[in-house]
């Protein structure tokens, strides 16, 4: 069975609540053998950090989601630095610009960027980037940003126009693909991962959102990730042992932190 990584889920969410053992279990049984969660906001930091903590395959992300972002105060570089101490924290977001919702807090919403930004340049982790109805705005501050001092990035969940994608991937960031990829009306979706470059593709649940076919309008867990890359490896004419080895390469290459740490265990 090839070896899957799930870039972006949330286990601290209540869905999960009194089942991890067993999302765990049945997510190793898949074959996914590591797992990223992500921390949505500040104040629930040490309750994703004691999971990574808890559970060997999890390793942990720590960031303000811009829909989050006009309703609490703005995060310090500092305080993601300190975050970014744990031995297990690897990514820094997911932070980003949501104006489906939040198109009230766009201002909020890019200073909050910004600032997640610096802290990834600072610690050499990667930014992690949620990006809904804002593509142009997205695009112009990633790239201003990169010029004024290098960082790496992942577009988690990607699901925005072929403009932002290919922003995106000339400023050397990768595309995660989602179980929005694997839904049968995603096929210009589907077009623009088969544009990328191999190298530059992970795979996510963002569960428990946004579960694959055939699990659609169910609860999505870590375990689903295998769905979502049977349709990766599609895409890319690949068997499935060959886009799970090609994506946890590049999983490892960009999260060279979470790489380092299984190289030790």
């Amino acid at each position: 069975m090839p070896e899957i990584v799930d870039s972006h889920c949330h286990l601290d969410f209540p869905d999960f609540e009194g089942e991890l053992p067993d999302v765990i279990a049945r997510a190793e049984a898949a074959g996914v053998t590591r797992m990223v969660t992500i921390c949505t906001r500040l104040d629930s930091a040490d309750t994703v950090r004691g999971i990574a903590d808890t559970y060997a395959p999890v390793f942990w992300a720590a960031g303000t989601h811009p829909m989050r972002a006009g309703e609490e105060p703005l995060v310090a570089v500092e305080t993601l630095e300190a975050l970014a101490r744990h031995p297990k924290m690897v990514g820094i977001g997911e932070t980003g610009l949501d104006y489906h919702y939040t198109a009230d807090s766009a201002a909020a919403q890019q200073d909050s960027l910004r600032v997640h930004i610096e802290a990834a340049r600072r610690t050499g982790l990667p930014l992690i980037i949620h990006a809904r109805a804002a593509d142009e705005d997205m695009a112009r501050i990633l790239t201003e940003e990169h010029r004024a001092g290098a960082y790496s990035c992942v577009m988690h969940c990607f699901s925005s126009g072929p403009d932002l994608a290919r922003a995106a991937l000339d400023l050397g960031f990768y595309l995660s693909m989602s179980g929005i990829a694997a839904f049968p009306k995603s096929g210009d979706l589907r077009d623009i991962f088969a544009a990328a470059p191999l190298d530059r593709v992970l795979v996510e649940t963002d569960s428990p959102y946004l579960a694959p076919p055939p699990h659609r309008g169910k609860r999505n867990e870590p375990a689903y990730t295998a769905h979502t890359a049977a349709v990766g490896a599609k895409v890319f004419g690949l068997t499935p042992d060959e886009f799970a080895a090609a994506t946890s390469a590049n999983f490892d290459r960009l999260f060279a932190k979470a790489a380092a740490w299984r190289e030790a265990a």
